[in-house]
């Protein structure tokens, strides 16, 4: 592996909330790491420099640029098309095609611009995304969307050091504060505090034994996280916290360990390919506590699952899929009958389609400016406002990293045979993710 790449999976950059777990404070001391990843290739940022915000621009056509040929706005997806993640990487993916089909049968942004996606493959491996990476951000202007947590630690620093923006398919607390990310969404965090608030205080367990089962990787680990504040601010103790690895295919001594424990609920943390394969073991071994899954868990193959259907509950954000009370979902299933008719109800469509919203919504602002540079974007993002998407996701207000005003809401889904995921609350705030703090 060539040495930067080396040095982009394993520095973690200065500036973000860090978690007292074993994957972050690994990050921590590869910290000064940065400072080689900076002086390892890259552009150096924006390589156009016939163009930039404050060279008062606003209100004439945006000069091309990298990515910006003058008519066509290019735009990254890196994203697993492929293996255990392209049932996440598909339908999020379709979802950035979904909207850009509707933003470009209207003309493209702001009505001239139509957008062009180039997406690549990561194959949920921080080495090909790396490589994904390097081969196309010299013709792209923003990425749209990257999947995986370990995967956006791994771009973050060739991301600064190249000034590109990318909007990140993962909900870590820890993108906020970043320059170059356009997080969206109540973070992982907050959707396990909703969580533990809706099971401990509104269905009243309050002695219930409370266990985790859980990816073992960074992603898993903010699932971790949110739990320990929530057990601190609820005042309960995790009777038993197991992990598991992204490909296996036997949890048999997981769930021997949490049976064994008495565990009443059991915090579920991972991805979706493993997710039917747990609720069977579990099934097998009649053990039968109440199971709650971040929406990344979620797969439409368990509405099937008898067993999902009485045990399994999933914390997300957004709307029950079909309900066109919802201004945002109603357009979107307009755009799914125009674009995608085969689309069947999913969360990460729904995700994929409001992150491309959000990132027009930023580029609208860019032009208006007059600046599609690298540099122009993220200008427009921390002058954009407040990121909409019709209810699709809560609002998000923006600024500076140091002055966006993140989500904290979450809604809880039971399983339903017919629909997928069926709403049992609205969106609601416990006090406890009122308290969260990105600094803990």
């Amino acid at each position: 592996m060539p040495f930067c790449e080396l040095i982009s999976i394993t520095n973690r950059p200065l500036g973000v909330h860090v978690s007292k777990t074993p994957w972050r404070k690994f990050a921590v001391l590869l910290l000064s790491l940065s400072l080689i990843a900076a002086a390892c290739g890259g552009d150096g940022g924006d390589d156009d420099s016939s163009s930039g915000t404050g060279n008062g621009n606003a209100g004439k056509p945006p000069a091309a640029t990298v990515g910006f040929d003058g008519t066509t706005i290019k735009l990254g997806v890196l994203t697993p098309q492929t293996g255990l993640a392209a049932l996440i990487g598909t339908p999020l993916t379709d979802g950035n095609r979904a909207y850009f089909e509707r933003i470009n049968a209207g003309g493209g942004i702001a009505g001239k611009y139509k957008v062009e996606l180039d997406v690549r493959d990561s194959q949920y491996s921080n080495d090909v995304a790396v490589q994904q990476f390097n081969a196309s951000k010299t013709s792209v202007a923003a990425y749209v969307q990257i999947l995986g947590t370990n995967i956006v630690q791994a771009l973050l620093p060739l991301l600064k050091t190249d000034g590109i923006v990318a909007g990140p398919a993962t909900l870590d607390s820890a993108w906020i504060a970043e320059q170059q990310l356009m997080a969206l969404g109540a973070p992982y965090q907050i959707q396990v505090i909703n969580a533990m608030d809706w099971w401990i205080n509104q269905e009243g367990h309050e002695d219930s034994k409370v266990c985790m089962m859980r990816q073992d990787d960074p992603y898993g680990e903010s699932g971790k996280e949110g739990l320990d504040f929530a057990a601190e601010e609820l005042d309960f103790t995790v009777t038993k916290d197991v992990t598991y690895g992204v490909a296996d295919t036997d949890w048999s001594a997981q769930i021997n360990q949490l049976n064994a424990a008495g565990c009443e609920l059991v915090l579920l943390v991972g991805l979706p390919n493993a997710t039917n394969g747990i609720m069977g073991k579990a099934a097998e071994t009649d053990f039968n506590p109440q199971w709650i899954g971040q929406g990344p868990n979620w797969i439409n193959i368990l509405k099937g699952n008898a067993y999902a259907q009485q045990h399994l509950a999933i914390v997300t954000e957004g709307p029950e899929w079909g309900d066109t009370s919802v201004p945002g979902m109603a357009q979107l299933l307009e755009d799914v009958k125009a674009y995608f008719p085969e689309q069947e109800s999913d969360l990460y469509f729904l995700f994929g389609y409001a992150q491309a919203w959000s990132m027009a919504q930023i580029l609208e602002k860019a032009v208006e400016n007059g600046d599609l540079s690298r540099k122009g974007i993220v200008a427009a993002m921390n002058d954009v406002g407040t990121l909409k998407t019709g209810g699709l996701l809560s609002d998000y207000e923006y600024g500076g990293p140091a002055d966006r005003v993140f989500p904290r809401a979450g809604r809880i889904f039971t399983v339903d045979p017919e629909k997928g995921l069926k709403a049992a609350t609205d969106l609601f705030t416990s006090d406890a993710a009122e308290k969260f703090t990105l600094d803990g």
